[in-house]
């Protein structure tokens, strides 16, 4: 998979800022079995190159068709494609479905896509700063929202892009999920790679050189420092979980007393329950309150019986997907 396959606003500026030309098209909403889900995007070159996808393959020469009209007109347009049952298995589905997809090209005035709104989500994106592109379908006017804006706030946590109650489309930017991992055990050599799969940007720290090393983790991105320095310097955020698993309350209990002083939506802790209430102990000793203790998934992982490190790592995973996803 390309590098910048999750970079499309990136890639429209790039294109538009090098006289190519860019369109973006954005999936409005779905019904029945679409592939991708509402705020997955395509950009779209005035050569017709692209990057990204609002369908499983099946619309995209199509919008290719309209943005490159779009381009030459300077108009945006909704469309809407339906995928019929008998050709949805040729493009990985179960059954047919319908998608709305905006398209619209990079320019400087309404009603394109404003150069300067392009350039706004591109900077936010790269501070890992949260914000929405709300795009008026009637007007076209276009504004930038941020979690704080209590209107957009739910849809920020629960990563909803679509049409919101007054009709407007909300595209959502949220930061790319990251994983950090303290700990170069067996379990983790399992967890970064699903956690990959699953689409976090995987991160494993260990001060043990041995432990967290290029022969055991290749291609992973390794930290040698001590955890609480490591896990200041990566910078803890609501679009980050962390799972400690070194079993060495040294090297544990700074990762977690880090994190819980931060806004990670989860926290997950290897060790039985005996080892964990040992923990709780020293945590409360060195200052943490029982709401913040609250916050630790310890022992870490859903409880399905899992044995094996692969299986653990498969239970943590499933556990952190249902903190991120479920309800709150």
């Amino acid at each position: 998979m390309d590098a910048r396959y999750d970079q499309i606003p990136e890639v429209a500026l790039e294109w538009h800022d090098v006289g190519r030309g860019a369109v973006l098209a954005t999936v409005v909403q779905t019904w029945g079995s679409a592939p991708r889900q509402a705020g997955s995007q395509l950009a779209i070159s005035g050569a017709g190159e692209i990057m990204g996808s609002v369908s499983g393959g099946c619309v995209e020469g199509a919008v290719v068709v309209e943005a490159l009209d779009a381009l030459a007109d300077g108009q945006p347009r909704l469309l809407s494609f339906g995928v019929a049952d008998e050709t949805a298995f040729d493009v990985g589905l179960a059954c047919g479905g319908t998608i709305e997809v905006l398209v619209e090209p990079v320019g400087e005035a309404i009603p394109c896509l404003p150069v300067a709104v392009l350039r706004d989500i591109v900077a936010a994106r790269a501070e890992r700063v949260p914000v929405a592109c709300v795009t008026d379908l009637t007007t076209w006017a276009r504004h930038i929202a941020m979690p704080q804006d209590p209107a957009f706030a739910d849809r920020f946590r629960r990563d909803q892009s679509g049409r919101d109650e007054a009709g407007r489309l909300v595209t959502l930017h949220n930061p790319a999920l990251r994983l950090v991992v303290v700990g170069g055990v067996h379990i983790a050599q399992a967890l970064l790679p699903m956690a990959r799969l699953a689409g976090y940007a995987p991160v494993l720290v260990d001060p043990r050189e041995a432990f967290a090393s290029d022969l055991r983790f290749p291609g992973e991105t390794l930290i040698h420092d001590w955890p609480d320095e490591a896990l200041t310097s990566i910078g803890l955020d609501a679009r980050t979980a962390v799972v400690t698993l070194t079993h060495d309350s040294k090297l544990d209990d700074p990762a977690i007393i880090t994190a819980l002083q931060s806004d990670v939506f989860y926290l997950g802790c290897l060790g039985s329950s005996r080892t964990h209430a040992k923990r709780l102990d020293r945590l409360r000793a060195a200052g943490l309150n029982e709401a913040q203790l609250a916050r630790i998934h310890a022992p870490v992982g859903l409880n399905i019986g899992a044995r094996s490190p692969a299986e653990i790592a498969l239970a943590t995973l499933a556990q952190i997907t249902g903190a991120l996803r479920g309800p709150k």
